[in-house]
């Protein structure tokens, strides 16, 4: 198989497109994971602040 496109056949051209396009996909699919990620650690994080009785916020300064 060439490099060169203007030598490159139907099939060729169609399968180096197909793989370019795999590589963007897959790229795409491991930023969005991460990104989830993030999301439900930050979730967790905040779930956790809950567990303490005072809903992550602290009480006025009168109301200690």
């Amino acid at each position: 198989m060439s490099d060169d496109p203007a030598k490159m056949t139907r099939e060729e051209r169609l399968a180096a497109r197909l793989r370019e396009n795999l590589k963007r996909r897959k790229a795409q699919a491991r930023e969005l994971g991460a990104k989830e990620l993030g999301t439900r650690e930050l979730g967790a994080r905040e779930a956790d602040a809950g567990e303490s009785g005072t809903g992550g916020l602290s009480k006025p300064q009168g109301e200690r």
